[in-house]
């Protein structure tokens, strides 16, 4: 049997701590201002949207956690170190929305039987600010979004927000203008929609990898063509593919060699190319064709 592992974290997690932790820094800020604006002035949508942007001061806390625990070694009761913990982390922030989202239903459904008054500028203003400082951090987020699941998670709930102080300020100026309050329940439903949307992609994927389901951009059909490709081998069987992280994906096969002695050459060849589509780690078994069972799986 073979093994082994191309080690490519594309994720540079080093320069992504101190974005993340001015990011903290900065939403925490605005959370506390956005929070007493919203308490002042009566702003559900305010509220609902200081409620969303604390759970991403949590999410960027865990995406910090989780770069942590991905660093530690193996050891003698975890082979892959703390790895799969990275996934677990990002099922635990989309899960952490989705509560979000139902609270935050549930006092807006509660709003239109009783709509409050709202200071419109008030909450336009707040709300413009939020717009910077979102918009900020997703644009500080972006480049490494591309690569870490957990990263584009942060970038899409930032994104999200920034999409949503729109919301709040188009909401603050129509109240103020009409003196329609009923627009502030509307809105934090908008938002919640927004919010939800922008989360199930990231919990289906989540979820996927935590079952040890094939990752998301691998392709299992282009990954057998490969296993074959050479004209040395006959067949793969038994093919595995699952993520130890959120960055890394492992796979398991057997390979059926028309000729055992060339399974270095191939060996090599298939696992350059595994690398080359996103698998990391292989460990691929040779087999001769009789060794396959006929009918039957071995």
């Amino acid at each position: 049997m073979s093994h082994e592992h191309h080690h490519h974290h594309t994720a540079p997690t080093q320069s992504l701590n101190g974005i993340f932790i001015f990011s903290i820094v900065l939403n925490v800020l605005f959370v506390l201002i956005e929070a007493g604006v919203g308490f002042w002035q009566n702003s559900l949508s305010l509220l609902s949207d200081t409620g969303h942007n604390l759970s991403d001061v949590f999410s960027l806390l865990l995406v910090l956690v989780a770069f942590r625990l991905a660093k530690v070694h193996s050891n003698e009761h975890f082979t892959y170190g703390y790895r799969k913990s990275t996934v677990l982390i990002s099922l635990l922030n989309a899960v952490i929305l989705l509560v979000a989202v139902g609270a935050i239903v549930i006092e807006s459904i509660h709003k239109f039987s009783e709509p409050a008054q709202v200071n419109g500028i008030a909450v336009s203003w707040t709300a413009g600010v939020g717009i910077l400082i979102n918009g900020l951090t997703a644009l500080l987020l972006m480049h490494g979004q591309k690569s870490d699941l957990n990263v584009r998670g942060a970038f899409l709930h930032m994104l999200a927000d920034t999409l949503v102080s729109v919301g709040v300020v188009i909401s603050g100026i129509v109240i103020y203008y009409t003196g329609w309050n009923i627009v502030d329940p509307i809105v934090s439903l908008i938002i919640a929609a927004v919010i939800l949307i922008s989360t199930w992609e990231l919990f289906s994927d989540s979820l996927r990898l935590a079952v040890d389901g094939i990752p998301e951009g691998i392709d299992r059909h282009e990954i057998e063509r490969l296993l074959t490709e050479d004209e040395l081998v006959q067949e793969a069987h038994h093919i595995h593919i699952w993520a130890i992280s959120t960055t890394e994906t492992a796979l398991t096969a057997h390979v059926v060699l028309k000729d055992l002695t060339s399974w270095p050459q191939v060996s090599e060849h298939i696992k350059h190319e595994l690398a080359e589509h996103g698998v990391s780690h292989a460990t691929l078994e040779p087999e001769t064709p009789d060794a396959i069972c006929h009918n039957k799986e071995c």
